[in-house]
Parts: structure tokens; C-alpha cells; sequence
């Protein structure tokens, strides 16, 4: 009975791990910038209208790769390239706002 609930423990994990590998680049930095915003908040960083600009930001992108998605299924190169350029802008932007030197309260 221990053996099959470690086994069945084990193949979780590995579904749970498997299933995250498999998330992509675009979607792992999606997840990494909205990390980066909930810390630039949980610091004092940036502020709350700051964090809510980028969220909406965010939520821009997250819609953007959507329609591409429901075109054909999938997201060509060009659209690819597309996210990509918009993800680096935001990452620029995310940056700026945490080190303009304005504090929450």
C-alpha cells in the first residue's frame, strides 16, 4: 500500500514538472515579469498606479498572444518575433518604474 502511494506521489510530481517544462519560453517570461511587478510592489518600488500599468501592459501582451493563437492554432515566427519585442519593451519599462525613484507608502 506505501509503495503504491509513493508511486503514485512520484508520478505527480513528475506530471507537475513535465507539465511546466512544456509551459514555453514565452509564457515562463510572462509569469517571470508578472513576479517582477508583484515584488517591485511588495518593496515599495513601484507604486500601486505604476504595478497597475503594468499589469494592463501585461494583460495586452497575454490578449495579443491569444489572437494570434486563435488565428490558425498556432504562433508563427514573425508572430513570435512580434512578442518577443513587445516583452522586451515591458521588461525595459518594469525596470524603469522600479528605479525611477519614486516609493509607496
Amino acid at each position: 500500500m506505501k509503495k503504491n502511494l509513493v508511486v503514485i506521489a512520484l508520478l505527480l510530481v513528475f506530471a507537475v514538472s513535465a507539465t511546466s517544462a512544456h509551459a514555453g519560453p514565452a509564457k515562463r517570461r510572462m509569469h517571470r515579469q508578472h513576479e517582477r511587478i508583484a515584488e517591485g510592489v511588495k518593496s515599495g518600488e513601484l507604486t500601486h498606479k505604476e504595478a497597475s500599468e503594468l499589469r494592463e501592459d501585461q494583460r495586452g501582451i497575454r490578449e495579443e498572444r491569444r489572437d494570434f493563437k486563435a488565428n490558425d492554432g498556432k504562433i508563427d515566427a514573425g508572430e513570435h518575433a512580434k512578442l518577443a519585442h513587445d516583452q522586451n519593451v515591458e521588461s525595459r519599462k518594469i525596470h524603469r518604474l522600479k528605479h525611477n525613484g519614486r516609493r509607496r507608502n
